[in-house]
């Protein structure tokens, strides 16, 4: 009988563990305790032996209990604290545990039935005390924070390192306090970046978002749903440039001689511009007014005021202006801004077709500026910056009509004080990322290199989402401008595989890492790297392809 008994007793012993006791046994079982608690995070102490039974379990989320990046929860009443692993170190006093760093993330009550977490929400109301049990966060208990809580949001992919859990953020949260994508070379930047724009398109077919592009790479990706412009059919009137922006262009100068050759461009800008009938009916206009003049009205302001001169040695100023100008009309690269069939009055249209006004269902301007002349490419970006500010501006007697500016390579065009060279666009977009969410726009900025950002440009994007950056210095700027505690995530950013990534701010809930969904072939922007195996293993044809690209380069495009 008493043999009987025994094996009765050690018969389920020997049979494999099923999922659910083995989920829910791990599930209630402490991991651990809290050793010291401070305003943001706190230090807490692991049992070895139960991370290893952790392991096994079929609940990805159990199974990596403990582990850097993973989530935890202390009971307080009847409420759960979340917080996330940000470091391990062995202690050395005590061979079976580890002490770890944690920072609390939001707590939510407890269901009185199920034990569940409901009602998650960022912030900590009651702090543990020393001593107080942690146990391993569920996939359940993460189903439960990663829901939305009703607000509008896009998915975009699933919550790591669960495969089911889907990874949202909350449109109006991500897009009233601007966004940042910042990514390494070759992470899938791009097409996360197409993904996203994808996904808030689908949300807002009738929206408005300008996206500058200065590869070229967006193009492919938004045939379907979006209007793509370049130089052949941008037709940017140059008129609509304010006085800085001319002196841009129009100035060769530097030092002492820039600011005379400056007086005279404003002088005879002015002229020419109130020669448009427009003037006479709009009472006082200044340099910067966007009134139509023609190119041949400016030379010859500037021609008559050099006329005017005593002295011929001081012609100089006048013809270095005199010379660009022409330079401007007779070279055909810049058509597509100082052609004189630009010199109508197409202001309303050009704002309403570029900043999709209706969008008559293509909610996105793609603005490939990869063909625009080096020299004014800033100049370009700097007028569609400052014609979305602007037009923000004025129209706030309208009904609010929000604009979404995504400019990719932001570096180039906010670089930081030591790349800064003053230019205009460096100004607007830096007025943009402290005052846009006033005026109803939306910035956001695309770079590889967040450590060449301008400082205070960063820290205006309410939400960030960072790819893997293997730089030290980019890693460590965006950790600075991230609030304390995201840095435990933050510290995992050189470890994310390639179309991963970290979101913190306001777009979620919660700082969260994310793996991508994959992207439709179609959607996809062209920006795939080369084969350089496959590509070098085909041959023939090579010349005809050298002569027709030296056509193309001695046209210039035209």
């Amino acid at each position: 009988m008493g043999d009987m008994g025994n094996q009765n007793f050690e018969q389920p012993q020997a049979q494999p563990v099923a999922p659910k006791p083995a989920k829910s046994d791990n599930a209630n079982q402490p991991i651990g305790v809290v050793l010291e608690i401070a305003g943001s995070g706190s230090q807490i102490a692991l049992d070895l032996e139960r991370l290893n039974e952790c392991m096994a379990d079929d609940d990805p989320s159990i199974a990596l209990a403990g582990q850097v990046g993973s989530q935890i929860k202390i009971r307080i009443g009847n409420a759960w604290l979340l917080a996330n692993v940000r470091n391990q170190r062995q202690d050395r006093r005590a061979g079976g545990s580890i002490i770890a760093n944690i920072d609390f993330l939001g707590e939510g009550q407890e269901e009185k039935l199920t034990g569940k977490i409901h009602g998650f929400r960022r912030g900590v109301t009651r702090y543990p005390v020393p001593g107080a049990l942690i146990y391993p966060a569920t996939t359940s208990d993460l189903k439960q924070i990663y829901a939305s809580d009703g607000r509008s949001n896009i998915q975009i992919g699933t919550v790591y390192p669960t495969k089911d859990i889907r990874a949202g953020i909350y449109i109006d949260a991500m897009l009233g306090k601007h966004f940042a994508l910042l990514g390494s070379t070759g992470t899938g930047k791009s097409t996360s970046a197409a993904l996203i724009l994808h996904r808030i398109c689908e949300a807002a077919p009738d929206g408005h978002i300008v996206m500058i592009d200065p590869h070229g790479e967006y193009s492919a990706a938004f045939k379907t749903n979006g209007q793509i412009f370049d130089v052949t059919n941008l037709q940017m009137p140059y008129w609509l440039l304010n006085f800085e922006e001319h002196c841009e262009v129009l100035l060769t100068s530097h030092g002492n001689e820039r600011q005379i050759d400056a007086d005279i461009l404003a002088r005879c800008l002015l002229e020419a511009r109130k020669k448009n009938r427009l003037a006479d009916t709009m009472g006082k206009i200044t340099v910067d007014s966007p009134v139509p003049y023609l190119l041949s009205d400016l030379g010859n302001a500037i021609q008559d005021q050099m006329g005017k001169l005593d002295k011929a040695t001081n012609t100089a100023p006048f013809m270095r202006i005199k010379n660009k100008l022409e330079e401007l009309k007779s070279d055909p690269r810049y058509q597509f801004m100082f052609s004189g069939m630009l010199v109508g009055d197409t202001m309303a249209d050009f704002i309403s077709k570029v900043f999709r006004m209706p969008g008559n269902g293509k909610p996105i301007s793609i603005i490939d500026v990869s063909g625009v002349p080096s020299d004014i490419t800033s100049t370009v970006v700097a007028v569609l910056s400052r014609l979305v500010f602007d037009f923000a501006i004025w129209g706030r007697d309208e009904k609010t009509r929000p604009i979404l500016l995504v400019c990719e390579e932001a570096h180039r065009y906010v670089p930081n004080e030591a790349n800064a060279d003053g230019s205009s666009v460096g100004n607007i977009l830096g007025r943009i990322a402290k005052e846009g969410r006033k005026y109803g726009i939306s910035l956001g900025l695309i770079t590889q290199r967040p450590s060449d950002l301008a400082e205070g440009v960063l820290s205006q994007c309410g939400t960030i989402i960072s790819m893997r950056l293997n730089n030290d210095r980019d890693q460590a700027f965006v950790k600075a401008a991230m609030p304390e505690g995201a840095r435990g995530f933050l510290d995992s950013i050189p470890a994310l595989r390639n179309r991963e990534c970290i979101i913190c701010g306001e777009g979620v809930a919660i700082p969260i890492r994310v793996a991508f969904d994959n992207l439709e072939e179609i959607k996809r922007p062209a920006s795939e790297d080369p084969s350089f195996v496959e590509l070098w293993n085909g041959s023939g044809g090579e010349e005809d392809a050298v002569h027709r690209t030296v056509q193309r380069w001695r046209a210039q495009g035209v």
